[in-house]
């Protein structure tokens, strides 16, 4: 969640880590500051808010020094304040932590009977007081920091500079990601390859439990174990980390116009040239499988229970969907002959990756579908799927869910192949109808003027309910979350039978429901739906096609048409809209749609 970032290099290295904190924007925050020694003098700088309060600050009170750490936090423990932002001091130690010190309390009552006094509510101030005891005692900075490492319990990448040491960084991996750049003389530290990328293309990434001695000559990378570890320099395509508006307003509204070309992208790296026939890894077969498991969080989540849908109806595979921070105390019973799938934009969602690592000796395959390929999911998983969505910097996830969506679809195909459920013939039309979805959406973006001119009045609104059935659940659930998200309404998804079972209390004139409801073998029941909420004066928005607004008579409040699809690609297709509402209403409240509050982009924090 916080964003990391670490420079020694041959110029003055402010304003290279405002940068490339700037670039770790996307990850959420409510706080930022840097410390940089000069001449072997620590010294740090703090600010509230967003970075340009930071940048304001260093204006007036400059910090020089080629030798620095930077860091966005998103609070934790403690309120968002200049005491409890980043970097932490303690005497000649600074540090910069993303994750939770799950003892700091027990480490805190220690250091506080020895005399140390704290000035912050955080958990990372612990680290750096505890540092600086070990300095105290005589421990080079080498030692005290891995005596603290020891130390520590819970999940972390933590980054260390001290007084006195221009030729110095510290850093270590627990949970949290870290990433080590090298330069010609340099040396960086990031959170992701996104931050450092301005710096250098040649990356290695921290594994689990490691931690790295950093000078501008490269980094001695040590494991759990207090082992060397010689760990993989990769090269980044820099191009891949662009984090362009490209001329619109918004990187959420770049995102969702990207749709049509990233999921292009997508089914040419899944499919055979020809495009009719699937081409996924080896690996990929579903013949012994006998369930699938599904775990993530927010958007993925909605994700994995449309991907439901698909492996169950299509494929005849039994599909468990479980949310990430629920499943390890769920217990749930887990068989070889099962396969456990994590879906996760980051790859690096902490609850994900604790769920992956409680199966991976527990089913017979451990697959993920990502959007980062160098990911801890990734690297973790038997099997890697990259969703190809490219860089997405809106907190609220556009892209990488459609992408997400495309991908599963892709593998509910294959497992009904693999399991003899589908004919050559309906394969073909599969993938027909998924190869139209890039032309599609851009149809539907056609709508954004109407969608736009919507945005007043469910700006107005305090309450909004979005109803679907069978893969169109998911689909409401997605589009409240959305608005949720952006506009600070509040919204709910139902499925459309549930409304009389008690969401139907909440409606009046005031209450806006959107029903996304293609013309199909449900919708009939999904007009009746509708027609209780009009009786109780609620107004709807209905997203259907041609003939579903045709047949749903009058008495909808508006109704937005969509082109005719096969009921595989309809949820992918509607994502669309839903999107667009949530982010033009956004802008009609005039709230942050790129970073609203409260939200991180990449959640490593249990």
């Amino acid at each position: 969640m916080c964003g990391i970032v670490g420079v020694l290099g041959d110029h003055e290295v402010a304003p290279l880590l405002v940068e490339s904190l700037k670039r770790l924007e996307y990850r959420g925050y409510d706080s930022a500051g840097i410390a940089t020694v000069n001449g072997g003098r620590l010294d740090r700088r703090r600010a509230v808010g967003k970075l340009v309060n930071l940048s304001d600050l260093l204006v007036h009170q400059p910090l020089a020094g080629k030798a620095g750490i930077g860091h966005t936090r998103w609070a934790t423990h403690g309120g968002p304040t200049v005491k409890n932002a980043h970097p932490h001091r303690a005497g000649p130690v600074a540090v910069v932590h993303n994750g939770i010190i799950e003892n700091f309390r027990e480490l805190r009552a220690e250091l506080a009977a020895a005399g140390a006094a704290f000035e912050s509510e955080t958990d990372t101030e612990t680290v750096a007081l505890l540092t600086a005891r070990y300095m105290a005692e005589g421990f080079a900075p080498r030692e005290a920091a891995a005596k603290t490492l020891g130390r520590l319990h819970g999940a972390f990448a933590l980054l260390f500079l001290f007084e006195g040491e221009d030729d110095l960084m510290i850093a270590a991996r627990k949970g949290s990601p870290l990433a080590v750049g090298h330069g010609t003389g340099e040396m960086f530290v990031g959170s992701d390859a996104i931050a450092l990328a301005p710096m250098t293309n040649r990356i290695t990434y921290l594994e689990e439990g490691d931690y790295a001695f950093v000078t501008r000559a490269g980094a001695e990378i040590f494991d759990a174990a207090g082992r060397r570890a010689n760990r993989a320099e990769a090269r980044i395509e820099i191009e891949a980390t662009r984090i362009e508006k490209g001329g619109h307003k918004h990187f959420m509204a770049k995102e969702i116009a990207e749709q049509p070309v990233v999921i292009a992208d997508a089914l040419r790296h899944y499919l055979t040239s020809e495009g009719d026939r699937l081409s996924l890894p080896a690996g990929v077969d579903f013949t012994a499988v006998d369930r699938v498991v599904m775990v993530a969080c927010g958007t993925a989540s909605y994700a994995c229970q449309v991907a439901k849908y698909w492996f169950e109806q299509i494929a005849g595979l039994p599909v468990d969907v479980d949310i990430a921070s629920e499943f390890r105390y769920r217990e749930p019973p887990l068989s070889p002959a099962s396969w456990a799938l994590f879906v996760s934009q980051s790859g690096e969602t902490a609850d994900t990756l604790a769920a992956l690592r409680h199966t991976r000796d527990k089913v017979g395959k451990v697959v993920s579908v990502v959007n980062v390929a160098t990911s801890s999911i990734a690297r973790e998983s038997d099997l890697a799927l990259p969703i190809l969505a490219g860089v997405e910097v809106g907190v609220a996830s556009t892209k990488a869910f459609t992408c997400q969506l495309t991908v599963l679809a892709l593998l509910a195909l294959k497992a009904a192949q693999d399991r003899g459920r589908l004919a050559p013939a309906a394969l073909a039309a599969h993938l027909a109808a998924l190869q139209s979805l890039p032309g599609l959406m851009n149809h539907a973006m056609g709508l954004n003027a109407e969608i736009a001119a919507l945005a007043g009045p469910l700006a107005e609104a305090q309450d909004v309910l979005f109803l679907g059935r069978g893969p169109m659940y998911p689909l409401a659930l997605e589009g409240a979350l959305k608005l949720k998200e952006i506009s600070y309404i509040h919204a709910e998804g139902y499925a459309s039978g549930e409304l009389k079972h008690g969401p139907i209390a909440l409606i009046d004139s005031h209450v806006p429901v959107i029903v996304l409801a293609p013309r199909d073998a449900l919708f009939d029941k999904t007009v009746s739906n509708m027609q209780e909420v009009m009786a109780r004066q609620g107004r709807v928005l209905l997203i259907s096609d041609a003939k579903g607004v045709a047949e749903a008579g009058d008495g909808v409040w508006k109704a937005l048409t969509l082109p005719e699809v096969p009921p595989l690609v309809a949820p992918i297709l509607y994502a669309l809209p839903a999107q667009l509402l949530a982010y033009h209403t956004a802008i009609a409240k005039g709230t942050d749609v790129d970073q609203p509050r409260n939200l991180a982009k990449s959640v490593t924090v249990e």
